[in-house]
């Protein structure tokens, strides 16, 4: 409480550090086969299954109207690949709301089929139903994957002296929704053909190539930047493994449709959300650079795991410490 009133949270995720103390310092694991347990930065459970590890994430898509469908299968299957691993299948539970007619869901279904086969996973249960609880479509889809006990990758992996990799580049995801969202206001600040070039960043999302390559090249760490932005998820890789970074403005690859939109709209791109950006901590990162180009994946070496202290050198060359992650700056754009 804040003088004496009930303080009010903002829209987004929660921060984490009120995540670790409303939520995750309560949940009391009581079972030897769940090896991987809820923690900051780590996405991914994992249950022992003998040979194999059962890994599961679950996510939700809240933050806009535009392709959810597409959205609900790359934000969870994201998840699995950044364990290095390739998803197999995913439960969705679809939420319309009142007023939703068969070609809206129609609709929805076939964006959720078409992500699932590209990828290669298989939509494999789930829940679907009209309420009154939501004024839009809610999807929160759980996707499933399998791995080898010695093989998997979390968030807590990275290690001092890592290079510092993310894939594609900053602010994929957020790009898309706003430019989907507040095309019209756009349009004649980008033009047609950026516009649609940012739009286009829906095919963009997925890193489950990114990750299966990076699986198999042996990284220590991966985190895919959804809500929070790269600076959000490269704080929660620091968190999760008791390590630092730093990391250079410079180096982090940044679209000019990217920078006008958010330019426009007075927002950090480091902070909006990213999912299609895969973050990668390993050895030889020029190794994984050069093999990720090979098959068709942009990526840029944009640091190092240090000590401790999450840094980045701005463009003046100024240092400035990251942060605990806030709301993201999707939101700031959504609710004007």
């Amino acid at each position: 409480m804040v003088n004496g009133k009930k303080k009010v949270l903002e829209v987004g995720k929660i921060p984490n550090s009120l995540l670790q103390a409303l939520v995750l310092d309560k949940i009391k694991i009581k079972n030897a086969d769940v090896l991987v347990n809820p923690g900051i930065g780590e996405d991914c459970c994992a249950l022992d299954f003998g040979e194999y590890l059962c890994v599961m994430s679950t996510d939700p898509i809240t933050g806009t109207a535009a392709e959810v469908g597409r959205l609900a299968v790359h934000i969870s299957c994201n998840d699995i690949a950044s364990c290095g691993i390739a998803p197999l299948g995913l439960l969705v539970t679809i939420l319309a709301p009142e007023g939703t007619t068969q070609e809206d869901l129609e609709k929805v279904s076939d964006q959720l089929n078409m992500a699932a086969n590209e990828i290669g996973a298989d939509i494999i249960g789930g829940h679907t139903e009209v309420t009154q609880a939501v004024n839009r479509f809610v999807l929160i889809t759980m996707a499933v994957g399998k791995v080898k006990k010695d093989k998997m990758i979390t968030t807590a992996g990275a290690k001092l002296g890592d290079d510092i990799i993310i894939t594609k580049g900053a602010s994929i995801e957020g790009t898309a929704i706003i430019a989907y969202e507040k095309e019209d206001e756009l349009l004649p600040i980008l033009g047609e053909s950026l516009l649609k070039k940012a739009k286009g960043y829906m095919e963009m999302l997925s890193v489950v190539p990114e990750g299966i390559l990076a699986g198999e090249f042996g990284v220590n760490s991966m985190h895919d930047a959804t809500e929070g932005g790269l600076l959000g998820a490269l704080w929660e890789v620091c968190k999760a493994s008791g390590t630092g970074a730093r990391i250079e403005y410079e180096k982090i690859p940044l679209s000019e449709e990217t920078r006008l939109i958010c330019e426009h709209f007075h927002i950090d791109p480091l902070k909006l959300i990213s999912s299609g950006c895969m973050l990668i901590t390993c050895e030889n990162g020029s190794s994984l650079v050069e093999k990720l180009a090979q098959q068709g994946i942009k990526a840029a070496i944009i640091g190092k795991v240090v000590e401790n202290g999450c840094t980045i050198v701005q463009k003046d060359g100024s240092t400035k410490a990251v942060s605990e992650p806030e709301s993201d700056e999707l939101y700031k754009v959504l609710k004007k």
